[in-house]
């Protein structure tokens, strides 16, 4: 059986609801690909949700990890499509708010619940919402990272994961927000070692290099190469 032969399908599923994870993953797996020396005919095809033809219903996320959560949306999702599905569980992490906002990064703002905001509405609310938290504690205390899980499903009992972590900090104002090239918490986090540009002032070529979906997607690039079906 051929590499990109997943479930006897040459597509897989980015399946998320995210314009920009979706745009992001497939730059991502592309740069590792081509590092790697890896052919695209050696891989699926790394397609959206809206490529399926069906109605998608999104799946709740009521797992208490991030591990849970990418599980969850992996195994729905390619129940409903029929295909298999790569989906993602991501956020961040800041030490001295004993690892929040972890799994409601993107609800920050209203704990967890979903209020009916537009993504764009959500991302400034939240960002608000944790520098606000945040105004009292020093710089040790800010240290953050970004936290992917990345879950494969397929035909199998149980989804194959693979996490990455991209280390920061939260800065501080003036200093952040700052930077147009990233989404959600990007403008505040800056990049470690040096710290010196947040994570939105990095190139997406730059990001794409160090950051947490790239390396859980270069274990699961690892993983579509040892020719096994899901």
């Amino acid at each position: 059986m051929s590499t990109n032969a997943v479930n006897g399908s040459d597509e897989l599923v980015i399946a998320t609801g995210n314009a920009h994870k979706v745009e992001e993953m497939r730059a991502i797996f592309a740069a590792i690909a081509a590092e790697m020396g890896v052919t695209p005919a050696r891989l699926p095809k790394f397609i959206g949700l809206e490529s399926c033809g069906v109605s998608i219903q999104t799946p709740a996320e009521v797992g208490k990890t991030f591990e849970e959560n990418a599980r969850i949306k992996a195994i729905d999702y390619a129940q409903q499509t029929g295909r298999p599905c790569l989906s993602d569980d991501s956020g961040l992490e800041v030490n001295g708010l004993n690892g929040a906002p972890g799994v409601i990064s993107s609800h920050f703002c209203t704990d967890g619940e979903e209020r009916g905001m537009s993504r764009s509405e959500r991302d400034e609310a939240n960002n608000r919402r944790l520098l606000l938290d945040l105004s009292e504690l020093p710089t040790d205390q800010r240290n953050a990272r970004f936290v992917c899980v990345m879950a494969l499903a397929g035909s199998s009992a149980e989804p194959i994961l693979t996490k990455g972590t991209m280390e920061g900090r939260i800065g501080l104002s003036p200093r952040v927000p700052a930077g147009n090239n990233g989404f959600g918490y990007d403008p505040l986090f800056l990049v470690a070692p040096d710290y010196q540009s947040t994570s939105a002032e990095l190139t997406a070529r730059e990001k794409n290099r160090v950051s947490h979906r790239q390396a859980a997607a270069r274990q699961m690039i690892s993983y579509l190469l040892r020719r096994k079906p899901i």
